[in-house]
């Protein structure tokens, strides 16, 4: 196992006060080091370029099922714990509510409602947990970061790269690898996870969600990017017009998540507001998933 206390992403996500106690990857009391660690051994060793694509090939054809959002949603309540977030245990539906209405009270006017059901909808991917799909959690959760590049220093335990084929291939070991300078996120392939499923399934269906909401839902997870500016050189003006509303979205992701009993979502009550969301973003009730 790792030296996690040389891992210098953990000593900068705590400079300051900007984090607190969140994203602290060495001395957490919710979950053990050692087992977060792990899962960014696996999911660093076995993202490649050659596996993004093959499963982006796999889940954009949204053929593996038609539901509904809240049977969606049913499948994530049942579904595991976050293996690689140190700062909760709770399930992902506890955590939707909990960023949800944090977004809320960020945003509360009823222009902003589009970022209130983005909080929402954020982690629904993490479907790709569930033993209907069946997928593990290397390849569902956990921090995203660009493939066919070279990897920055700034993405949680770098040290575990050194494993991954693509480290050594001439082709994607530079810094631009693929890609050309401010070629735009959208044409970066991400190490594939819950964000950019959600992504497809939206993009492929009927959806009015704002720009600014889909880019929140694929790239929330991008830490190296919107807490430390790296890769910026592949960005282009839009994408850091869009940063502003992913780094506002984090104010809710992160600092939502509390296992008080004060702060537990009642989902009785607010369950009919987002199912207005739904109705409102949502011209077709069943989607293909």
């Amino acid at each position: 196992m790792t030296d996690v206390e040389s891992n210098p992403t953990v000593h900068r996500e705590l400079d300051g006060d900007k984090f607190g106690t969140f994203r602290d990857f060495s001395n957490n009391t919710v979950k053990h080091f050692d087992k977060i660690a792990l899962f960014y051994k696996e999911l660093h060793e076995n993202q490649t370029v050659d596996y993004v694509k093959k499963m982006r090939a796999k889940y954009a054809a949204l053929d593996k099922r038609v539901m509904t959002i809240w049977e969606a949603f049913e499948l994530l309540e049942s579904g595991p714990v976050d293996e690689s977030d140190p700062d909760t245990d709770r399930t992902q539906d506890v955590h939707s509510y909990q960023t949800a209405e944090a977004c809320r009270r960020l945003y509360p006017d009823e222009k902003y409602d589009w970022f209130h059901l983005t909080g929402f909808l954020h982690d629904l991917g993490k479907i790709l947990c569930h033993p209907t799909y069946g997928e593990p959690q290397w390849a569902s959760v956990g921090d995203k970061n660009p493939v066919g590049c070279a990897f920055s220093e700034y993405i949680v335990y770098p040290e575990f790269f050194v494993a991954n084929p693509d480290l050594k291939d001439p082709r994607y070991n530079t810094k631009y690898g693929i890609y050309e300078p401010n070629c735009g996120l959208h044409n970066v392939l991400m190490n594939f996870g819950h964000d950019e499923y959600l992504y497809q399934v939206f993009t492929g269906n009927p959806c009015h969600l704002p720009d600014e909401s889909l880019y929140v839902l694929r790239y929330h997870s991008f830490y190296a990017w919107h807490q430390h500016n790296a890769y910026d050189y592949l960005c282009t003006d839009k994408d850091r017009a869009m940063l502003f509303w992913v780094k506002e979205f984090q104010k809710a992701d992160l600092y939502s998540k509390s296992d008080k009993p004060e702060d537990m979502p009642d989902p009785k009550k607010l369950r009919s507001y987002y199912e207005s969301l739904i109705k409102k973003y949502f011209p077709v009730e069943n989607l293909k998933w």
